[in-house]
């Protein structure tokens, strides 16, 4: 696991369709996908170790969260949560990659 988030984030602007998007803040998102991925079951730390996500996707799924307009909804949801939950909070921008992690964390323990 990388030694602190910005590590794991690209300092650069993201470009969509020719069009530059604002990025929120760097430790911001990294602290709020790691948190949405604990909540869910998932440890991004050990997810790394055991090979099921490389530094790069872990990266993108960081500089995704970054263009997301719902954080403070993202917020409330992990504080809310109870610390547990099945699923992402709805509209998350990483919910797939989280969702498919999950999957693949259980599925690689039931061995």
């Amino acid at each position: 696991m990388p030694s602190s988030p910005t590590d794991l984030v690209d300092m650069t602007g993201a470009e969509q369709g020719g069009v530059i998007l604002h990025l929120g803040d760097p430790d911001r998102h990294f602290w709020l996908v790691r948190s949405v991925a604990r909540v869910i079951g998932v440890s991004l730390g050990q997810a790394m170790v055991e090979g099921a996500i490389a530094q790069e996707e872990c990266r993108r799924m960081i500089n995704r969260c970054r263009t997301c307009a719902l954080v403070s909804a993202c917020e409330a949801w992990l504080a809310e949560s109870g610390g547990r939950a099945d699923a992402p909070p709805p509209g998350c921008v990483v919910s797939t990659e989280l969702n498919r992690l999950k999957h693949m964390m259980r599925h690689e323990g039931a061995h």
